[in-house]
């Protein structure tokens, strides 16, 4: 049984002044799906998050979550009804301990009384490997778990849709299966993941479905092997000539 749409963008559009970003963009992610996004820097990846999240309004357009529009919602109410998102450079509070950030985004972000985010955030520290640094100022963090963290408060949110830009750059080998088999987890409790990332290797291991974006516009959707065969994939991304 294919199961319904949670995410709907139709003809997206992005401009900065007079710099269009985004072109009529249009896709649906499914519940449970996993949909990796591609594309060479400056292709509108992070741009588009950004609309999704409602970081940015869109210049035209619409996106709905669950048969919602979105509209004109900001940042917060999008988090609460169901969006959480990482950001390329990670963006904790910097003076409080891990587990406060984690606080933080179950209570206001999730909506979570105080008392029933503890055991919550509990279980999102062990789960993103941070348990023993719980009460470890997040300002004093190598990049790899500042990265942890910043997946580890979106998870605290209580998400139905995971945004994630680029959480496996950085990472050896080894950290990126650790973030695969996470991922897996994450998304076997129903949560429904939208992933940029050019770690090439680590998305194929997950994702349902491809997306590749060229100059703010939509080149490919489909299966990863599909889109990965594609000769425009294979020019705009991986630089091979058909």
């Amino acid at each position: 049984m294919t199961e319904p749409v949670l995410l709907e963008a139709r003809n997206v559009s992005k401009s900065f002044g007079a710099h269009p970003v985004l072109h009529d963009v249009s896709f649906d992610v499914r519940r449970g799906e996993v949909l990796g996004v591609l594309g060479p820097n400056g292709a509108g990846k992070t741009t588009l998050f950004n609309v999704i999240s409602g970081d940015h309004k869109a210049s035209g357009g619409t996106i709905s979550l669950d048969g919602t529009a979105l509209g004109a919602e900001p940042p917060f109410r999008r988090c609460r009804i169901g969006i959480g998102r990482t950001y390329q450079i990670p963006q904790p509070y910097s003076g409080m301990t891990i587990f406060e950030n984690l606080l933080v985004a179950a209570t206001f972000g999730g909506g979570r009384s105080e008392a029933d985010s503890y055991g919550f955030c509990a279980e999102v520290l062990r789960d993103c490997e941070l348990a023993g640094k719980a009460n470890v100022a997040a300002g004093t963090l190598t990049l790899l778990d500042r990265k942890r963290l910043e997946l580890a408060r979106a998870l605290a949110s209580d998400p139905r849709l995971l945004l994630l830009d680029e959480i496996a750059g950085g990472l050896t080998d080894g950290e990126s299966k650790d973030l695969v088999a996470l991922i897996g987890r994450i998304r076997q409790r129903g949560v429904t993941i939208v992933w940029i990332e050019h770690v090439l290797h680590a998305l194929l291991a997950v994702a349902d479905r491809l997306m590749v974006l060229d100059f703010g516009r939509k080149i490919a959707d489909g299966s990863p092997a599909e889109v990965i065969a594609m000769p425009e994939v294979r020019r705009v991304y991986m630089g091979i000539e058909p």
